[in-house]
């Protein structure tokens, strides 16, 4: 795991937002700042290589400079890149950077929830020894995710403070190609990052 802003101090809680990034969202920071009652720190993690998906889009580079412009001045943030993109995988790299003792959550939304609960790790059980060793704080995404009851000691709800069904990277990135409002959906801090950047992608010049 490597570091390019890490928050001071040994946290108890360790709250882990993995994500593409591409690019941050009014979403990405409301998941976080829901945590901040429930964690000591939020680590923001990048990784190198995407489990679901290609890593198409605006650069590595870039999506760190979106996230270090966006999370200046939040309190109890990190962000670092890792070399794993599975959940289990960046827990590992977690507990290397952080140690033995800390506790570990991972926040994220309803669908990828799901998408983590169903995923095939090869070995039957392997979901249940996965939660055995981090916990799960899921905000509700076009409805709110209900886990098998096995579960539901590591699996707990993260209320928002908002409504952000309609919230998505992907959306942000399709308004700019039609040309069409998308700013409310980013954090201020990179608008004019956000437009720089998928200007050149896409070819139109969005300005407002």
């Amino acid at each position: 795991m490597e570091f390019f802003l890490r928050s001071p101090g040994e946290p108890a809680r360790l709250g882990i937002l993995p994500g593409a990034f591409n690019p941050v969202t009014i979403a990405h920071m409301a998941l976080a700042r829901a945590a901040a009652g429930r964690v000591d720190e939020v680590l923001w993690v990048l990784p190198r290589a995407l489990p679901h998906k290609e890593y198409t889009g605006a650069s590595f580079p870039d999506r760190l400079d979106m996230l270090r412009v966006a999370l200046a001045g939040e309190p109890r943030s990190s962000i670092a890149a890792s070399s794993g993109g599975l959940f289990v995988e960046i827990a590992a790299e977690c507990r290397a950077a952080y140690g033995e003792h800390v506790r570990l959550a991972f926040l994220c939304g309803r669908d990828a929830a799901e998408r983590i609960a169903g995923w095939d790790y090869g070995q039957p059980g392997e979901f249940a020894r996965m939660l055995r060793q981090f916990d799960l704080l899921v905000a509700a995404r076009q409805g709110e995710y209900q886990p098998p009851a096995e579960f539901q000691a590591a699996i707990h709800r993260l209320p928002l403070a908002g409504e952000f069904e309609h919230v998505s990277a992907s959306e942000v990135r399709a308004r700019i190609a039609r040309g069409e409002p998308w700013k409310h959906l980013v954090p201020a801090p990179i608008h004019d990052r956000v437009s720089r950047i998928y200007r050149a992608l896409t070819g139109f010049a969005p300005g407002y």
